[in-house]
């Protein structure tokens, strides 16, 4: 039933568009053009990299395209910010509030692909705490470094994550103007003991597919829900364990999924989705 009524809404919608395009002739498509302000997106190319709490060389980084009216040609800055999200109580506050560490200019973007500009930061999480006057015990795996980018035309408008619709920011133009990676504690060897995997579908028909595949010493195990809204699965990782890796197969509706894992410390180990990323994943465990 799910994909007859998706189908038949997106008919419905289209036939509704017709008749009135047919009874109005070129007056509603005369409105929409005449009150439609043209604006412009900052599209993530690529956005990667992990923090990991032992390692602060660790880097993070993202390339992003400035698209506008003019093919780029409206483009006058685009400023970069940074902040810290304090999610740890133990350590106490640490919360920093925004900060411009960097403005790029048109000088500073390449053309892409398509002939539009773009350009690149990156980070080691070493110089992102510097520039957030963050020390150690100030911070710990779970809190997140939040970078923000607000584009600014050569009309003076300006363009971020506050006034972008979901169409903007993830489903077509993905440009979410905000990356928020969270500082991982990578632990140097598997952690033992009883994982437990919350599964969620928001449509409750099940994963459609999808799976979390976890491997221990070569073995391989898939955990799915094959039906309803909402479902748990345990496995036990041997004390040890010389291998362990933990990764997402996509399914027909990724959109529709999202999981945690809860480590044997009882941590949040890692919470995805919806649409969550594909592949061998990387656990957040810092009492291990």
């Amino acid at each position: 039933m799910k994909i007859n009524n998706k189908i038949l809404g997106a008919i419905l919608g289209v036939s509704t568009l017709l008749i009135s395009s047919c009874d109005d002739g070129d007056k509603v498509i005369d409105t929409v053009f005449d009150e439609t302000t043209r604006g412009a997106v900052l599209r993530t190319i690529e956005a990667d990299g992990i923090f990991d709490r032992f390692d602060t060389s660790t880097t993070f980084g993202f390339t992003f395209e400035e698209q506008d009216y003019e093919d780029g040609d409206l483009l006058e800055k685009v400023d970069l910010y940074i902040s810290f999200e304090d999610n740890t109580e133990a350590n106490g506050d640490s919360t920093v509030d925004e900060i411009l560490i960097e403005t790029f200019l048109p000088a500073d973007f390449t053309d892409g692909e398509f002939g539009l500009p773009r350009a690149s930061y990156e980070t080691t999480l070493a110089n992102a705490l510097s520039q957030l006057g963050l020390v150690e015990g100030d911070f710990d795996g779970g809190d997140a470094i939040q970078f923000r980018l607000i584009l600014t035309l050569t009309d003076g408008r300006t363009f971020t994550n506050d006034d972008s619709t979901g169409t903007i920011t993830g489903s077509f133009f993905n440009a979410p103007f905000f990356y928020a990676p969270i500082i991982k504690c990578i632990p140097p060897a598997p952690v033992a003991g009883e994982y437990t995997i919350e599964l969620e579908d928001s449509y409750g028909d099940g994963w459609n597919g999808a799976s979390i595949d976890v491997v221990i010493d070569g073995v391989e195990t898939s955990y799915t829900l094959d039906s309803g809204a909402a479902g748990t699965e345990t496995f036990t990782v041997p004390e040890g364990t010389t291998e362990f890796t933990l990764a997402f197969s996509s399914g027909d509706w990724d959109g529709e999924i999202t999981y945690e894992i809860i480590a044997p410390t009882e941590e949040l180990a890692l919470s995805d989705g919806p649409t969550p990323a594909v592949g061998i994943q990387t656990l957040n465990i810092c009492g291990g």
